[in-house]
């Protein structure tokens, strides 16, 4: 059965199967785990994952290819496809579904996805800051958005930022336009996201310390002294008294800093936001 893809919904469906093993390892699963997939297209992957799963979760907007998978994959009794919003519905409501008896406390799953790139970072926040947290993420997303993400302090980002805070992030192998159908006009990168169970750095206040990123990222190509500044409506004379307090140079670029050295910001300029 063949559907037209949506552009509107970010439609791409792969058809490399050679990727789809590719993203199938690097989610090193077993007969024990639960897989949610967004967006599963034509199902390509969603097979090979219900043949290594005990349940797979295929989360999909599209109607008719809600219709489609469930004829398709009628055979497949651990396949639950749901016709929703992912963004509208948390994950402890998304595991209860129809297979299998209702979430434990002590639940685990794993997110096993090609995103629709128009929605890959509220997908991401969606799921690394809900209360019940996947343990693994193997997402495909645009390639300048997966280098981004896994970028290293030189190159880091708001998004980097956000998502290091919560995951480690590795580039497991890049994947060519020509690859899906109908190709899209970039190509895209297998990300694999380590969710951590406690973040890296201790961070008291989660949004005041993003609040604090994007004041350091409000005026990217100025120095800190003067994004900080602007940022936070003080002067850059006290910007740079601050940051001598806690060794990082008031010269320096929003890009440079690690997840350390945002913490120690944080930690300084808290009390400023009062």
């Amino acid at each position: 059965m063949y559907l037209t893809a949506k552009k509107r919904l970010g439609q791409h469906f792969l058809i490399n199967e050679s990727v789809v093993e590719r993203i199938l390892s690097a989610a090193e699963l077993d007969r024990a785990d639960i897989a949610v997939e967004i967006g599963p297209g034509m199902g390509i992957l969603t097979k090979e994952l219900a043949r290594r799963t005990a349940r797979v979760i295929a989360v999909e907007l599209d109607i008719k290819l809600v219709n489609m998978l469930n004829k398709k994959l009628v055979s497949l009794p651990n396949v639950e496809i749901v016709h929703a919003d992912i963004l509208k519905i948390i994950p402890e409501e998304l595991l209860k579904g129809k297979i299998g008896t209702p979430v434990s406390s002590g639940q685990t799953y794993k997110v096993v996805a090609n995103l629709p790139y128009y929605i890959t970072s509220p997908i991401l926040w969606h799921f690394l800051r809900a209360e019940l947290k996947p343990s693994l993420m193997v997402i495909m997303v645009q390639k300048e958005v997966g280098e981004a993400i896994a970028a290293m302090p030189g190159k880091m980002t708001r998004l980097s930022i956000g998502v290091q805070l919560y995951s480690k992030p590795t580039i497991i192998t890049y994947v060519l336009a020509k690859d899906f159908r109908p190709p899209p006009r970039v190509d895209s990168v297998v990300l694999r996201l380590d969710v951590y169970s406690e973040p890296p750095v201790e961070v008291s206040d989660v949004q005041g310390f993003f609040d604090m990123v994007h004041c350091g990222f409000s005026s990217r190509r100025k120095q800190l002294r003067n994004s900080l500044a602007h940022g936070l409506a003080i002067s850059p004379d006290q910007v740079c008294l601050l940051l001598e307090g806690i060794g990082i140079d008031a010269t320096r670029r929003a890009e440079t800093l690690s997840l350390e050295e945002w913490r120690k910001l944080w930690e300084a300029f808290a009390p400023l936001r009062t």
